[in-house]
This record gives structure tokens, sequence and C-alpha cells, in this order.
């Protein structure tokens, strides 16, 4: 990494005259460094191929930034990877302001760059407290971050500095990358400022500035035609070129990159250069840091005076300092691939003996990998070490990558094996899957443990099933990766009884998430073959099993089987949560939260949904775990949709969509998007959000989604009226059985058959609906079910069965299912021309209808009103819609008593933004304390 760092000018860059042909992309950067002037945060990305310019336009906005703290780094091409190392040199000047952070994120850093011991740090807690650093250390004037070359920063960094850029809002801060057009794609999403060629015209301009005497216009037009604009390689092709090169009319604009002609003209001057020279070269290039001490000491070791790079300064290809600069990448790249291996190995050899092993023992490790001429063991330990130093502090990368070297080097093919399974799912957790493969090949090549087979199985099929959740149509099918993970939990039974039931309850999450579009058989055969297993494992009261043992009961036995088992692992889960128990976190695993919630949804049960929903959201904002965090959003904004609270609902599933977005990672659809799509009950927008869910799943394969998207239109056309089609929908959905989904769909299809005037249909879903709520004992649903009794009964016996609904949904959180039990029997009162007690339970619904944001439903009511007689004007739904979602959540946050630092640290924003909303929020409600939040009118 390049280092030049200073409160003004990056060192080494002085201020240049105005760029030639550069006056959109300065006037950009100008307009950029005004808004932060005036308090705004800005980012932006510079893309362009190498040699466009990007480091003047980078050195302009520099100059622009009068009175502007900046810091700066610069990302060096190497295939070492030191975590977090590029983000620990732009963030040393700002360390100042390391105590004004929160114990966590504080600790987090400092363990982060290697500055202090503690536990592996998340990587979003660290970019929280990097976002908290910059905030602090832009209190006393506007900062500007100047990254240069962001491709070649370690994957961690550029990782964190993306999402800082995402999250900035209220910040006096300016982010400015620079990035070639393919590398770096954690900054996508980021605004981009694309840097072309120059004009012809520009192009010549700026050639004939720079060439000594009169320039045949052949030649001038066939140089400005083989480099299209690229400035650096205007400005040093001709000189690049030998003299027979340039003449000759005939010549055609070369075939190769660009890129790669200037480093060969690069690779010619440096041939021409002494032999010893070249070899120092080759050294000052194959050192990632640019450490002229380590250098020094290296040409020490390969017997060569330090004066002997004299003649790489006066060619221009290097310049010397505290730091070793070349002039360009492309001119360091030129020097290393242009040596043959032997010559490699030798400076890497060197460069590891000149390097301290106590204070970079890492750097020392990877170049003595470098120079290695086959196995070595003594050096594989030493990567394997580094690796762990690497996971220590977080950098999940950089640790992939020494254990991959690591295993290259082993000679032992069973610790080979070891190292190379230990690097492929270290290249998993580092989003690096293809690489991951072949790791895992190579592992299985070794001579693996039964446990390390386990492992690789198990590895191997929860990387196709993420690729196949994440869109990649080319993985093999959930219900096939059910059948991998079924295998390795075979596996694990005599090896790891804990995990082997981790395994069991993976494969029946991927059978299920597969549905009606995998093996119609997968789900009940999974469940059998655990069901079998767990009569052999011994008996164990944690929740995994429990939740295992109820879940397969239910599938192979039925609601009454299920039913006790289920409860127990509920009463086991909320027993940890009490219990504040570490253990808690094995929640957030890919297949526990979806059967925590079908589990809940199956008993009816929606305070332990409430509960649950609550304590791991508050465990995933505690531990900065982003990438669980927008899956125990979803499940959280699944109590508030219960409860009617759409607007909270919504503001939950804005943040999980917003933190996935910061984090640069693909989201199959959420199933309560769909569902708050259909209670909002805007057709055109609901049947829309539906409509995509479902293609989306179709390509993927995952046919739990149908199961909820029908249900969702049954709701939507339940509460529009349009019955006949809410029939179908929910008739669609009833063709397969979705735990957690079908039993909700059985109520709308009693609903929707009745108003058809189906009563077979009807009475054949109501049957079905007792089943699934009879023995609960729950009053969610036990008033479902009376709720829809009551509308296939006779009137001698229905008012008796809508007061008993009534009566039992008012004693539970599903706000939204009393408010239907008032209108249908407010219905079913003006049918029998009771028309003043319709109107009073219409409109307790039409009431809560509005308040909840329910448009269908409220309109319906508005209808039925109507109908009685009653003079009933359509009422705006409002549920908190004066505030944006981002607002809503942090105005109830702040009502709750959390400071705006707490907040912040929940939200994954600084403190500043949080002010900046709290501002917002109080002049649109028009209050004036935060003591008013806690009664204002918005809140749900």
């Amino acid at each position: 990494m390049d280092t030049r760092l200073d409160t003004r000018h990056p060192a080494g860059h002085r201020a240049r005259p105005p760029l030639r042909g550069r006056g959109h992309e300065c006037r950009e950067l100008q307009n950029l460094i005004a808004a932060v002037r005036t308090g705004a945060s800005r980012s932006l990305v510079l893309r362009g191929e190498a040699g466009i310019g990007k480091t003047a336009l980078l050195d302009h906005v520099v100059a622009q930034a009068e009175g502007f703290r900046t810091t700066y780094v610069a990302g060096v091409e190497s295939d070492m990877e030191l975590a977090f190392a590029g983000l620990h040199q732009l963030c040393a000047p700002l360390l100042t302001h390391l105590d004004e952070l929160p114990d966590p994120q504080r600790d987090a850093l400092t363990v982060a760059f290697g500055q202090g011991a503690g536990a592996t740090p998340d990587r979003f807690l660290v970019g929280l407290a990097v976002l908290s650093l910059m905030a602090a250390a832009s209190t006393g004037g506007p900062l500007l971050c100047v990254i240069d070359d962001a491709q070649w920063l370690d994957q961690v960094s550029v990782q964190t500095l993306a999402f800082v850029a995402r999250r900035l809002l209220a910040e006096p801060i300016a982010m400015v990358f620079a990035a070639r057009d393919t590398g770096a794609e954690a900054l996508s999403g980021l605004p981009e400022l694309a840097v072309p060629g120059l004009s012809d015209g520009e192009a010549r301009d700026l050639l004939d500035s720079v060439v000594v005497g009169r320039l045949d216009d052949r030649v001038r037009d066939r140089i400005i035609a083989e480099t299209r604009g690229n400035p650096l390689a205007l400005l040093d092709l001709p000189h690049n070129h030998v003299g027979t090169e340039l003449p000759g009319s005939a010549a055609t604009p070369g075939s190769r990159p660009l890129a790669r002609r200037l480093e060969q003209s690069y690779a010619r001057r440096i041939k021409a250069l002494p032999p010893q020279t070249q070899l120092l070269l080759l050294a000052a290039a194959a050192e990632p840091v640019g450490d002229a001490a380590v250098l020094i000491r290296a040409a020490a070791q390969l017997g060569i005076a330090v004066d002997m790079l004299t003649p790489a300064e006066a060619a221009g290809v290097i310049e010397l300092g505290t730091r070793v600069r070349f002039r360009h990448p492309l001119v360091r790249s030129a020097a290393y691939q242009a040596a043959d291996l032997a010559d490699r190995r030798t400076v890497h050899r060197a460069l590891a003996e000149a390097t301290d092993s106590a204070t970079d023992p890492d750097r020392r490790a990877w170049h003595a990998a470098n120079a290695a001429t086959g196995p070595d063991d003594a050096v594989a330990a030493e990567l394997e070490a580094s690796a762990a130093r690497a996971q220590a502090r977080g950098g999940v990368a950089a640790a992939a990558a020494f254990l991959e070297r690591a295993a290259a080097l082993t000679s032992d093919p069973a610790l080979r094996g070891a190292r190379a399974l230990a690097a492929a799912q270290a290249k998993r957790d580092a989003a690096a899957p293809a690489e991951a493969q072949e790791l895992l090949s190579t592992a299985e090549l070794g001579r693996l443990s039964e446990l390390q087979q386990a492992q690789a199985a198990r590895l191997r099929a929860q990387m196709e099933f993420t690729r196949r959740r994440g869109g990649d149509t080319g993985a093999r099918p959930l219900d096939e990766t059910a059948s991998q993970l079924l295998t390795a939990a075979a596996s694990f039974e005599q090896l790891d009884g804990y995990v082997s039931r981790e395994a069991y309850l993976e494969a029946l999450a991927a059978a299920m998430f597969a549905g009606r579009l995998g093996d119609p058989g997968a789900v009940p055969r999974i469940a059998a073959a655990a069901s079998a297993a767990l009569d052999r494992l011994p008996e164990s009261a944690r929740p995994v099993d429990a939740l295992l043992r109820g879940i397969v009961a239910r599938i192979t036995g039925g609601v009454s089987a299920g039913a006790a088992p289920l409860r127990l692992a509920m009463d086991l889960m909320q027993e940890q949560a009490r219990n504040n128990d570490h253990r808690v976190a094995r929640w957030m695993v890919p297949a526990f939260p979806i059967m925590q919630e079908t589990a809940a949804l199956e008993l009816w049960d929606e305070t332990v949904v409430h509960h649950l929903a609550s304590v791991v959201v508050r465990r995933a904002r505690d531990a900065g775990a982003l990438e669980a965090l927008p899956q125990v959003l979803a499940y959280r904004a699944g109590a508030h949709l219960l409860a009617g609270e759409l607007s909270s609902a919504a503001t939950l599933l804005e943040e999980a969509a917003s933190i996935t977005a910061a984090t640069n990672n693909y989201t199959p659809v959420r199933y309560q998007t769909l569902t708050l799509a259909a209670w909002r009950g805007e057709p055109a927008d609901a049947e829309a959000v539906i409509e995509a869910a479902i293609a989306d799943a179709n390509a993927r394969g995952e046919g739990r989604v149908l199961g909820a998207a029908d249900y969702a239109f049954a709701v939507l056309y339940n509460g529009l009226g349009r019955y006949q089609e809410a029939c179908s929908a929910a008739r669609r959905a009833c063709e397969y059985e979705d735990l957690g989904v079908h039993s909700w769909v059985l109520a709308e299809l009693v609903e929707a058959a009745d108003h058809c005037g189906d009563t077979a249909l009807a009475v054949s879903a109501l049957e079905r609906l007792q089943e699934r709520t009879a023995d609960t004992g729950t009053d969610w649903g036990l008033g479902t079910l009376a709720g829809a009794q009551a509308l296939v009964a006779d009137d001698d016996h229905a008012e008796a069965l809508f007061e008993e609904s009534i009566d039992r949904l008012a004693r539970t959180r599903v706000a939204v299912h009393l408010a239907r039990a008032h209108l249908r029997y407010g219905e079913w009162l003006r049918r029998a021309l009771r028309r003043n007690d319709a109107r009073e339970q219409l409109t307790l619904a039409s009431g809560m209808f509005t308040r909840f944001g329910a448009a269908a439903f409220a309109e319906r009511t508005r209808r039925e009103l109507i109908a009685t007689g009653e003079k009933a004007r359509r009422q705006p739904v409002t549920s908190g819609a004066q505030l944006t979602a981002q607002e809503s959540q942090i105005a109830r946050l702040a009502g709750d008593g959390l400071t705006n630092q707490e907040i912040g640290a929940q939200l994954f924003i600084s403190t500043h933004t949080v002010d900046w909303h709290l501002r917002k929020v109080f002049v649109k409600l028009g209050i004036t304390s935060r003591r008013q939040l806690r009664s204002a009118s918005w809140a749900s």
C-alpha cells in the first residue's frame, strides 16, 4: 500500500496546471467539494482504464479542497492480502479521535488494526466504527478521503469503505475513489463518473506538447489511433517506440489491449537498464508496501549497492524516498512480469530475510512462500499462523489467501487436505465461491478424516444452497442440495451429534424452500431420515434438537404429533433468550430463523413470534452482524404485520434492503414483503411486487415463494372484494403443504369461497383448518377457527362464533385479524338487517384498517358502512406515512429513550445522521422534545 498521507495534499502530488480535456470531470469534482462545504456527504467512484488520468483527477480534487482535512491511500498490485491494511493507512491520521467512539466500536477497530487483543470483530461493526471515526474527525471541518487504485486494496478494506460510503448522509465528508473499469466490485452502486479517453483534437494537442521537433502527420495519427486518447499512452508511447516503428503510413493500430502494450513498452525500457538495476527494480516491485528500508536491506542480501537504482531513477521509472514509488502501476507490473521465475524467487528470498519476523511476520511468510521452489512445511506452518492472525482480526479474505498458499506448500497429504478444507471454508466466508469449490476439490484429493469428509460435503452443499437462493441458476436445484445436506448429516451422526442435527435441519430447510418446484417426496423422505437419526442420537435438551424433532414430527405425524416438541423448542428458546444465553447466536445460521418462525406459526403463537423475533434482532444488532441482520429484520417485520403495524414492518424491510445494498449482497425475495404489499392493498403496486417474486422464484426453483405469493394474492383480493380471484389464489396455494403458510391460506380460502357461494369448498377448507387449530390452545388459533366457522354456520350459531372470534383475537397481538373479525361480523349483521349493530362493528373495523394503512380492507369496510345507510367518506390511510421509513424507525427508538449514539449503533448510521433525521422528525410532527415522541400521533 502507498501511505502518502497529508492534511493538504498527498505527499509527492504537486498542484498541476488545468487538466487538458477534463473540463466536465473537473466540474463534477468541484461540485462535489462545494456540496461537502455546505455540510452534505458525497461519494464518487472514478472509473477508467489504466493511464486514463484518474490519479490526476484525484490531485485536482485535493487541490480544490482547501481547508479540508485530507487522508489518502493507494492500492498496490500484489497477490498478498493484508487484512485491513488499506483501511488502517487511510484512517491512521484520524486515530486521535479513537477515544470518542463507543467502547464496542473502538475495541473492534483496534483489534482489526492489530493494535489490541480481543474477540474477532464483525467486519460491519468495524465499518460502523470507521463511519463514527470519520464523523468525529469531520466535526472540526470537512474531511476528504481519497482512495486511489481501489481495485488493489485488500478485500476487507474496500468492502468496509464501500459500506461507509453508502451510510454517509449528514456529515461533511467526501470519499473519492479511483478504480479500473473492472475490479473493486464492492463499490458497485455508488455514484460513478466514467473517465473516457481524450478527443482526437485534445489528444493531438497533448501529443504535440511533449514531442520535441516536428512529428510526421501519419505517425501522429497512428499514435492517436493506437492510444484511443489515453493520456499516459500519449505521453509515453512515443518515447517507448523505436525509431523504425514510428514511420510507415501503412501501419494499423495494434490489436493488443492498450494496458498490455504499455506494459510491454515499459518492459523494453527496463530491459535496457543494467542487470543489477533490473534485479533491484524487481525487488521493489515484489515488495507491496513500498518500504525503502526493507528494500535497502534486501539489496544488501542480494549483494547489490542500492545506488544501482540510479539508472532507473534517471529513466523515470521509479522515485526513491521514504517510500519506493513507481512512475505508474503498469511500470511495477512490467518490472515483475518481465522477470524470470528464478529471479523472482531470488528477490522474494532476499525480501523475506530483510523483513523483521517479529514486527511483520505475515509479510515475511508471504515472501518466503514465493521464494519456495517446492513443498516447504516450515513456511506452510508460518502461513497457517498468519492465517490465524488474519482471522482473529476479521480478515477472512486474507486468512483464505494464507491458507491456500499454506496448503500448496504442505508435503503431508493429510495436513494438506486439512489446510485446503480450511482455506475453502474461508474462501466461502470471503464470498469467493469459485475458489472455494476449487480448494474443496483439492481437499478431497487429500487424506481427509471422516469428520473432514463430512465437513467438506456439508460445505459444498451449503455453497450450492447459497448459490441457488442467490439467483445462480447454474447451481444445483434446491432439492438436490437438500439431498447433499442429508448425506452430510448422516455422515456426522457418529462424529458430531450437534452438527448432525444442524445439517438435518438445513436439509429440511432446503427441501422446504424447493417446495412444489422440487421433488415432491423430498420433504417427507428427509423428515423420515431425520426421525430415524433422532432415535439413534442421544437425547438432548438443546433448542436445535427440539426444533428438529418438532418439525420432523409435524411432517411425518401431522399437527398433533408435532405440537408438543415444537412447543418444547419454543420454550427452550425463550428460556435461552430470558437468560441472555450466548448460544442465541447460533439461531442466526441460515436455516434456523425460517425454521424457528415456521414452528411458531404452526403453533399459532404470536407471542413467541414477537418475543423471539425481537431477541434475534437485538442480538444481531448488538453483535453488528449485518450479514444475518437483514434476515432477522424480515422475521421481526412479520411480527409487526400481525400487529397491524405496517409502517414499522415497512421500516424494517427497508432497513434490511439498505443493509443488503450496503453490503453489496444479493438477497432472494423476502416473504414479508409480499404480505406487506397485500395488506397495504394498492392493487397495481401489490400485483407488481408479487408477480416479480413469482418470476424470480420460478427462475431459482424456490417453490415456497409461490405458496407465499398466492397467500398474498388471496389476502389482497379478499381485501379488494375480488373473491373469485382470491379463491383461485388460495386454492393454488393449498395444492402444496408449505409449513407456516398453508394454515393461513385455509382461512383465506374459507372466506373467499363463502363470498363466492361455494359452500362445499368453504366447508372442506374449514375442516382442514380445524385440524390445524383446534388443539393449539392459543387464542390466535382458536379465534381464527371460530371466525371461519361463523362464516359457514347457520344463523342460530353464527353470532356466538363471531363474538368468540373477536373475544379471543382481542386478547392477542394479531390486530389485523381482529379488524377482519369485526368486518366479517359487521357484514353478517348488515345482511341480517341489524344495521345499528353492523355500524358499530364496521366502524371499529374501519378505524383499525385506516390506522394500519390497509387501504383495500378499509375501502371494503367503507362500502359496507354505506350499505347500512352510514355516510362514510374515504379516510386517508396514514400509518405514519408522514415520516420516511428511517425517520419513523429513529423516532421510535428515540421515543423509547435511546440516545443518538445508541440509535446510530443499532441502525449502523452515524450520530450526525441520527441528529439530522430527528430534526426533520420534529419539524414534521410539530414537536420540540424527545419526550413528545412517546405520544406522537404517528405511532401505531
